[in-house]
């Protein structure tokens, strides 16, 4: 890449994964920059305007959390934070306070690679994704509100489509459960996870989408779900 290739921050206090990260990306084409703690992360987001910014939650001087809610005060720049495995409140409270997407450690590179090139296709000032998706298999117009199996078309309730249409705008991130069941059913009814359970299942057995091994449709165990279509 050249000179326009996207600018990474990495603010992790690990030396190893730090390492890891810089050889990743730099392998990838990406300018790549370095923090070993919140108030260097800050400052370097600050001054260096990087294009998306990776987050350890677990940080010397200040929690993860908080740097992310500092960052979003002033900066919409995408954030990737990386959590420790099953930690499942983190992840979710991370991307109810502004983080785009999570990582679990430990991680292959190949799975954040994924991450990133679909928050840097989607963030801020980028041209919105059209609104029709068409995989060859699965094809959805959004502006029409139609959606076709193998050419063949599917017949949806209004929340089947309501919940798909919404992964589908968020494809390739993660969107809590909380997400969708506010955008959905409405601020009334967050805690009304077993609509959503409902409604996921019947979506999925109108697609033919086996839970166990997702072609479009991922369950992010305790956190919510993910548009794996282009991702």
């Amino acid at each position: 890449m050249n000179s326009a290739a996207p600018r990474i921050l990495v603010i992790d206090d690990e030396a190893q994964i730090r390492r890891f990260l810089d050889i990743g990306l730099r392998a990838e084409g990406y300018e790549v920059l370095l923090a070993v703690n919140a108030a260097e992360g800050l400052a370097l987001a600050a001054t260096q305007s990087p294009d998306l910014v990776i987050l350890d939650i677990g940080l010397p001087d200040m929690e993860g959390h908080d740097v992310l809610s500092e960052l979003r005060q002033w900066s919409q720049v995408p954030v990737l934070m990386l959590s420790v495995r099953d930690a499942e409140s983190e992840k979710v409270r991370a991307l109810d306070h502004g983080a785009n997407d999570y990582v679990t450690k430990p991680f292959g590179i190949q799975e954040l690679m994924a991450r990133l090139r679909a928050l840097l296709r989607n963030r801020p000032g980028e041209p919105e994704l059209p609104p029709r998706y068409d995989d060859g298999h699965l094809a959805v117009d959004m502006a029409r509100r139609e959606v076709h199996l193998d050419g063949v078309p599917l017949s949806l309730t209004r929340k089947e489509y309501a919940v798909l249409a919404l992964l589908l705008r968020h494809s390739g991130r993660v969107v809590t459960q909380q997400q969708v069941l506010r955008e959905v059913w409405g601020a009334t009814h967050v805690q009304d996870t077993h609509y959503l359970r409902i409604v996921l299942g019947k979506l999925r057995q109108k697609l033919g989408d086996d839970p166990v091994s997702p072609r479009w449709l991922k369950t992010e165990p305790g956190v919510g779900y993910r548009f794996l279509g282009g991702s």
